[in-house]
């Protein structure tokens, strides 16, 4: 990567929801991290997968069920979740949903 920094002044400027569907836009990806920022229309639905790697999700608007493992949570604008390598997970957008997803790769 050529640049020192990435500067996002405002995530939910950059991010779109699509009417249909779920759109995503790698805003960073090196060796160690990427950063991916998801728009989910309502009734959209990711369904259960797992990655080799940790991971954060920020939501940054709407409303939607998260599956963590066994688990069902409630995610609302601000909510911050840290999973574990490996960690079964899928999303079910109740509403437009901007997230922001960070793999940390090493």
């Amino acid at each position: 990567m050529d640049e020192q920094y990435i500067y996002v002044r405002d995530l939910r400027e950059l991010a779109r929801v699509p009417e249909n569907g779920i759109l995503s836009q790698t805003i960073q990806s090196d060796e160690r991290t990427k950063v991916v920022l998801f728009g989910f229309a309502p009734g959209q639905e990711l369904s259960a997968h797992a990655a080799p790697y940790p991971a954060t999700l920020a939501f940054l608007q709407g409303e939607a069920t998260l599956r963590l493992g066994s688990d069902e949570r409630e995610v609302v604008e601000g909510t911050f979740v840290y999973m574990t390598p490996h960690l079964e997970h899928g999303i079910h957008a109740k509403t437009g949903v901007v997230m922001l997803l960070t793999m940390i790769k090493g």
